[in-house]
């Protein structure tokens, strides 16, 4: 690719990592970890530290040799095709499930201006599923489409996340502190946090995927990784304690919108509304940003002959058409299967079994950035060696935090992977291109 082609520098690559990480998960998750009470801010905390360690290993990875298609391309590399394919299958579960559940976190903080979605679960999910389609529409029509949401969508997410952390302190009452009556054993109760907050830290490989596009990537993806994991989890702490810190626990456990109540408590009916609507162009902007992500990445491992042909198909726009419609398939029906349970409840179970999958490609990247430091002829320095270790460790703890309905339907997913795999290598074919479809 020419120099003229790579267009994305620090301030955007950095963007692009907080744009995806900055999402539905700060909205939404201060109901889902209120029965914890003060356990949940510590859960914030570890995922912090463990978010950083992460983007260390990317860092480390990208600053050695930029790889697109970010932890299945460095898994590859470092595992082979096997293992490549499994971290690309998990991932791409991921993908399709974090949608689907960013998708029910903008039919949550719409429940604010329509609350029959809100009492309504069948209501709330055809909003999800909705937003999930008018997004696929966007994309398949063109990558400029899809740009100018996010742009539009990005610009606007930070501010009521600014205005709580500034004046929610002032109003903090650190009653949240206490543990929640169903909190349970401490190590059970931060365990279970970690896990459910590390799904807000997700996307901080995101500025590795594009690499191709990325201005000097070795100094440019390690950069923008460390500094947008690094602000986001600055904001995400300030604000789930802020919001946390106003609202009553009991209230704030049953509240679709807890950054528009809290924002009615402080500043009265409208600011709610305000905060309300800027969430949900939050969580739409992030949905689209992700389903752009959905279609390019099992593109780009189909093209390595790992996926189906069909994933590299693409429309008369140059856009993966055939990957954008089989991930809303899934999004769709992953929605249609929990709605029963309700926005928040829907909310918390699809966040620990798509986190998962994202946490198993952090788990091989962690190893691979010692494998391909070892593989380099280059000494692995000690230090890095202790973190690499440190992020692989932090990733086998939020697995087990996640609790075992999420671990057995992830191993599932996983053992399920295994015969795709050998069906898929047995049928490919070298030197495989993209097909044009109308």
């Amino acid at each position: 690719m020419s120099v003229a082609k790579r267009e994305i520098g620090l301030i955007a690559a950095t963007a692009l990592v907080l744009g995806n990480m900055i999402g539905s998960g700060v909205f939404l998750l201060p109901a889902s970890l209120a029965p914890y009470g003060g356990y949940s801010l510590i859960g914030w905390l570890v995922s912090a530290a463990g978010a950083l360690l992460l983007a260390g290993v990317f860092y480390r990875l990208a600053k050695r040799a930029p790889r697109a298609g970010g932890p299945y391309a460095y898994s590859r590399e470092a595992f082979g095709d096997c293992i490549g394919f499994l971290v690309a299958w998990m991932y791409w579960i991921s993908l399709v499930g974090g949608n689907a559940t960013i998708a029910v976190a903008f039919a949550s903080y719409l429940s604010v201006f329509f609350p029959v979605i809100g009492a309504q679960p069948l209501y709330g999910a055809l909003t999800a599923l909705a937003a999930i389609w008018v997004l696929i529409a966007v994309n398949i029509a063109g990558i400029r489409a899809a740009g100018m949401v996010q742009v539009v969508t990005t610009i606007l997410k930070l501010l009521p996340l600014l205005a709580l952390a500034l004046f929610g302190f002032a109003h903090f009452n650190p009653h949240f502190l206490a543990p929640g009556p169903q909190a349970g054993a401490p190590l059970h109760a931060v365990s279970l946090c970690v896990a459910a907050t590390l799904f807000a830290f997700i996307g901080v490989e995101c500025a590795s995927i594009p690499a191709g596009h990325v201005r000097d990537p070795g100094k440019t993806i390690p950069r923008a990784t460390l500094l947008g994991t690094a602000i986001a989890a600055i904001v995400y702490v300030a604000c789930t304690a802020a919001v946390m810190g106003v609202l009553p626990a009991a209230e704030l456990a049953k509240s679709n919108a807890p950054f528009a109540d809290a924002g009615h408590l402080l500043w009265g009916n409208w600011a709610g509304l305000l905060i309300a609507g800027a969430a949900a162009i939050s969580c739409f902007g992030a949905l689209n940003g992700w389903t752009l992500v959905a279609g390019q990445f099992p593109q780009a491992v189909a093209r390595d002959g790992l996926f189906p042909r069909i994933f590299t198909r693409e429309s008369s726009r140059g856009t993966p058409v055939s990957a954008l419609l089989v991930a809303g398939v899934f999004n769709s029906m992953m929605v249609l299967m929990n709605y029963s349970h309700g926005l928040v409840a829907m909310f918390t179970f699809m966040v620990l079994l798509t986190t998962l999958g994202s946490v198993v490609a952090y788990l091989f990247c962690a190893m691979a950035d010692i494998v391909l430091a070892h593989r380099s002829g280059k000494p692995m320095p000690w230090h890095n060696l202790v973190l690499a270790c440190a992020a692989f460790a932090f990733s086998v703890w939020a697995t087990i935090g996640a609790g075992q309905e999420a671990v057995y339907w992830n191993f599932v997913l996983l053992i399920v992977g295994i015969p795709l795999y050998v069906w898929q290598v047995r049928r490919t074919k070298t030197g495989a291109t993209p097909q044009v479809v109308a």
